[in-house]
């Protein structure tokens, strides 16, 4: 059985607090190289990847840093790994770190990671840090992928375009054909159909927070504007 705070992170993560849905953090990627499934999925997990590293290394070392400068030494930490990962993709999955390009080193300044790092990991364990940058980065990839499917299918009417990147030219026969002899929507493949896309979606989930408010007999939180 799942303990109640392991059960916390995981929800929060993945859903009540995801980053990219509810926090609305490190938007600049989510919607520049969401365009398909397989750079959504593959920039989501270099960041998941980041955000474990980083947060269990700061988690081991948090009482060793002094206040003064611990922002410095969390984007160095942070830096570090995002360079690990970033030759990684360069020597093993070439092609693919051509496509995704200055968006991988970015990663370094993506606040979602800093975020974490700076809120969570420098308070936590080492394992309760390291289950919540996992829970989150999952969260975003999530979002990534489903905003990287939807646009995908509208803009170029196929799943998994661009496998090849990753897994070679065999993996070329993988591509699913969502809708033969499509020409194409350009918007959904640009900057604006990214907006309009993740607009939807947090609709979508916000239309479902509500139905399970409703359903609990509490009503939905109401924002309210700012003064």
């Amino acid at each position: 059985m799942i303990a109640p705070a392991t059960r916390e992170l995981i929800v929060n993560g993945l859903w009540r607090q995801n980053p990219g849905l509810a926090q609305l953090l490190g938007l600049c990627p989510l919607l520049a190289i969401s365009n398909s499934v397989v750079n959504s999925l593959s920039l989501g997990l270099a960041t998941t990847l980041v955000m474990m590293v980083a947060s269990a290394s700061v988690a081991v070392v948090r009482n060793l840093i002094p206040h003064e400068i611990r922002i410095p030494t969390f984007v160095l930490i942070i830096a570090a790994a995002v360079t690990v990962v970033d030759l990684s993709m360069n020597a093993y999955v070439h092609p693919l770190y051509l496509v995704l390009g200055v968006f991988i080193p970015l990663i370094t300044t993506n606040c979602i990671v800093l975020a974490r790092v700076e809120a969570f990991a420098s308070k936590r364990s080492t394992a309760a840090s390291v289950l919540d940058a996992a829970m989150m980065g999952l969260g975003l990839t999530l979002v990534l992928v489903v905003l990287g499917a939807v646009r995908e299918i509208f803009g170029k009417g196929t799943l998994f375009s661009g496998l090849d990147l990753a897994l070679g030219p065999a993996a070329r026969d993988w591509v699913v054909t969502v809708v033969p002899d499509y020409q194409g929507f350009l918007l959904a493949v640009l900057p604006p159909g990214a907006f309009l896309g993740l607009g939807l979606i947090i609709a979508l989930k916000n239309w479902i927070e509500a139905i399970r408010q409703a359903r609990r007999g509490t009503p939905a939180p109401v924002i309210q504007p700012a003064a």
